[in-house]
């Protein structure tokens, strides 16, 4: 057929590029002949944002149906492993609060909902302590597998800390290398449209005019193709999500055998929250904040306070580079033979690493439902959409959740987050549900959720938010099913404290040897 899908071009190169480019090329065999040409043009000139340092366990697939060593990618992108996030102060803003969202399902997660037995035991065990091990886990900066685990194969469930800027590079080199990616370095000039109106092709400075089939537009906040050229306009969040700003710093290590936390550290603050990833060789913080409930000058000094903390006065002499944040999503993401992918398609806040994961799960969805030619397109973009616009907003109640459970009352920033105004009809729904029982998959409407249920038990619980007694009468049967779970957490829990070896212990022997190949 003459509008057979041969050809697509990704306009962008960052994270968001070169896994879109990754992705397709694998999937579709661009380095084979009779594969789908993908080519990917970026300009020389546009630098990665690069602070979207925490991926999801999702990543590891990501990367391995790509056909990436686990071994390569740990060493050339300065990765270290993430087993979950540990929420400080957010609850009460007390020096002791703190809670995790660990990335294990709760123990018997499918045969029995431990919330009921777990509350009225009055265990002064925090929810996810008792019936997951990982929190322990994160508690000791210990790893999450042995040298001896094969690659992508786990002992405890784990995503990766970055550093963006390399990993881009990494994938890059990747993709031309390994996959076929045709890769441009050239200023688009000119977006040239077709007599239906797709994109015919895009106009280079130095390369010319290069034409396609499916447009995928990586361009980030720029938005060249789907914004600037469709005009599609993004929905601003600002409403919901107050977090507009960012401050972000990278700090080295005391020594080089300093422990590397094996979590993502979120420290609640007056209006906003400072991030704190470790990676092997340095540290990424950063203090996200909203505009409307402070100033730059007092969010500096807060994260001058914090810095402090580990690295003393030469936390006065750091410089901070400042990122605006305009949370929002696009009002729709596919239109014509043009889909958005990345800060392009919408960006919200860094809370909870939702960013890299809507790359990954765009890319697998554009590359699964691929249509195959033009006339099966406009079907496949009103069912992406539809997928996309519900995705959106299920990440939206997500971090919604974090402000609203809060029992914070010391400032603005928290007190609103918490007026019903500023809470979606959706999350309020759930959250009047969970009052009397647990979040349950069935409260979702989708099979492939971006969070489960879990999380938001992690979540919820970590924060007290059903502090009374759980309604319902409970089984014999199911204390007998939670004390045993219980037990085996407790069993678990001490084995693998003794057994694993320490992040930056396993890093090492990563960067020495190499884990063995599956």
């Amino acid at each position: 057929m003459s509008n057979e899908l041969k050809h697509i071009v990704i306009v962008g190169g960052g994270s968001a590029g070169w896994i879109a480019a990754g992705t397709l090329a694998a999937a579709h065999h661009a380095n084979k002949s009779g594969g789908i040409k993908v080519t990917l043009i970026e300009s020389p000139d546009v630098n990665t944002i690069g602070v979207g340092e925490g991926t999801w366990p999702t990543m590891r697939n990501t990367l391995r149906n790509m056909g990436v060593s686990e071994t390569d990618f740990m060493r050339e992108c300065d990765a270290s492993f993430k087993q979950g996030a540990k929420f400080a102060k957010w609850v009460t803003g007390a020096d002791d609060d703190f809670y995790y969202h660990p990335l294990v399902l709760p123990q018997g997660y499918f045969e029995v909902d431990l919330f009921k037995p777990w509350k009225t035991s009055k265990s002064s065990s925090s929810f996810s302590n008792a019936v997951c091990y990982q929190e322990q886990l994160c508690e000791h900066d210990l790893a999450p597998k042995l040298i001896s685990t094969p690659e992508y194969a786990a002992v405890a469930n784990y995503s990766y800390h970055l550093d963006a800027g390399k990993f881009a590079e990494f994938l890059k080199n990747h993709c031309t290398k390994n996959l076929g990616v045709t890769h441009i370095l050239d200023h688009v000039s000119k977006i040239n449209s077709a007599d239906n109106g797709d994109i015919a092709s895009v106009s280079s400075v130095s390369h010319g005019d290069i034409s396609g089939d499916l447009f995928i537009d990586c361009t980030g906040f720029s938005s060249l193709l789907i914004g600037k050229h469709y005009n599609v306009p993004k929905v601003c969040k600002k409403d919901i999500l107050f977090i507009d700003t960012a401050l972000a710093v990278q700090i080295p290590y005391g020594s080089d055998d300093s422990p590397i936390a094996s979590h993502t550290i979120s420290t609640a603050q007056e209006a906003g929250w400072i991030w704190d990833i470790g990676l092997p060789t340095r540290r990424g913080v950063g203090h996200v904040y909203s505009s409307k409930h402070t100033s730059q000058e007092r969010s500096e000094q807060l994260l001058r306070e914090y810095l402090a903390q580990s690295i003393g006065d030469k936390a006065n002499d750091l410089s901070f580079r400042k990122i605006d944040i305009n949370p929002g999503v696009r009002e729709k993401f596919w239109v014509n033979n043009c889909v958005a992918v990345g800060m392009s398609a919408g960006f919200l806040e860094p809370l909870e690493a939702s960013a890299l994961v809507m790359i990954e799960l765009a890319c697998a969805s554009i590359s699964e439902q691929l249509p195959a030619n033009r006339e099966t397109m406009d079907i496949v973009a009103k069912s992406y959409n539809d997928k996309f616009q519900y995705n959106w907003d299920r990440v939206i109640d997500f971090l919604k959740l974090h402000y609203t459970a809060s029992k914070r009352d010391d400032t603005a920033f928290w007190r609103d987050n918490r007026d019903p105004a500023t809470i979606p009809e959706s999350l309020q729904e759930l959250m009047a549900l969970w009052q009397h029982r647990s979040p349950s998959e069935y409260d979702f409407q989708r099979k492939r959720e971006m969070f489960s249920a879990a999380s938001y038990q992690y979540v919820l619980y970590g924060m007290d938010y059903n502090n009374a007694a759980p309604d319902g009468f409970i089984s014999d049967d199911v204390q007998i099913k939670a004390q045993r779970m219980f037990a085996e957490n407790e069993k678990l829990t001490k084995r693998y404290v003794e057994a694993l070896p320490t992040n930056r212990e396993l890093i090492n022997k990563v960067r020495q040897f190499g884990f063995n190949k599956v």
